[in-house]
């Protein structure tokens, strides 16, 4: 059963999580013959305060 994690800075809309298990969803399917309904999409929504990048917090301008 594949599955796929994915994390994100902020929030993201119900839509947007639609729409991105379903792409994602399809590309899977595609490229590993396995059927759609075996493919788990995690989706983590981390806050901005959480993430470093280059030393910094990304919330930080």
């Amino acid at each position: 059963m594949p599955y796929v994690s994915i994390r994100v800075a902020g929030k993201l809309s119900r839509n947007q999580k639609e729409n991105i298990a379903k792409g994602v969803t399809q590309v899977i399917a595609q490229e590993t013959g396995k059927p759609e309904s075996s493919i788990l999409i995690f989706i983590d929504e981390e806050q901005a305060e959480n993430i470093a990048k280059g030393g910094k917090l990304i919330d930080q301008p």
